[in-house]
């Protein structure tokens, strides 16, 4: 990968993700929760920020776009849809567009659920997808704006990316969800290695996103909602998958 990512705890759970082109000595952060991380990644590496690039209009993926915009200049890339309820941006984009960020190529992707003007970017070049709070480390968002229907479709078009490319989500949930997701499959093999390198991780302090596509296709109960295995341990052996997925996430909502 040509491009540096740096991810950056932010808040109690949140993440930001810093990627750098040394080429041309671009630094782009995706999703801003506070400024005063970000300040101190960019400080102690030299970076200068040029981008800020927003995937949904939540507080804890925003609040500190102003304070960072004031102080670098930054332009902001988001949603034009939400634009109304995002912080003011230097370029609005649209699914299916792309624009050129750190010297690659990003592909606006629409993932509404979570929110329903929620996008995702996809750096084809450098593997990476920041899927904010759509696709998670072993789960998804909740459906505080979009439907079940809408979120599957989301998660499906994500899963089509190539399997090795890293999802970089917004926030440290991956220890409850795996807990969750072992009450679907608790037989699935790499589930459970998966739950003790996450312990393992998380008693060591580190992060445990990104993670690759090939590992959630492999352990996370909403990408494998279509399966039977999954069906049958819900007791919809004969349900269309998007009715699989909204059962999965009114049980993950109560659990």
């Amino acid at each position: 990968m040509r491009l540096e990512l740096v991810t950056i705890p932010c808040l109690k759970d949140n993440y930001a993700f810093l990627i750098h082109d040394a080429a041309s000595g671009e630094t782009a952060v995706v999703d801003l929760p506070e400024a005063p991380p970000i300040r101190a990644a960019l400080s102690q590496r030299g970076w200068r920020l040029s981008d800020i690039l927003l995937t949904h209009h939540h507080w804890d993926h925003i609040d500190g776009v102003a304070d960072l915009v004031a102080a670098t200049g930054a332009r902001v890339t988001g949603a034009g849809a939400d634009a109304h309820r995002l912080p003011p941006l230097g370029r609005s984009m649209a699914p299916g567009e792309a624009f050129t960020v750190c010297g690659t190529r990003a592909e606006v992707l629409d993932v509404p659920g979570h929110t329903v003007g929620h996008i995702a970017y996809y750096l084809p070049e450098a593997g990476l997808a920041f899927t904010g709070d759509s696709l998670m480390a072993g789960g998804c968002g909740r459906l505080f704006e979009g439907t079940p229907a809408q979120m599957w479709q989301s998660l499906s078009h994500l899963a089509t990316l190539p399997p090795e490319t890293l999802i970089c989500s917004g926030h440290e949930y991956t220890a409850s969800n795996l807990r969750f997701a072992a009450t679907l499959e608790p037989e699935n093999a790499a589930l459970m290695l998966r739950i003790a390198a996450t312990t393992a991780a998380r008693q060591e302090g580190r992060a445990t996103v990104p993670s690759t596509l090939s590992l959630e296709l492999e352990t996370n109960p909403f990408l494998r909602a279509g399966l039977p295995q999954i069906k049958a341990a819900l007791g919809m052996k004969h349900a269309p998958d998007d009715a699989s997925f909204a059962e999965i996430r009114a049980r993950k909502d109560r659990f």
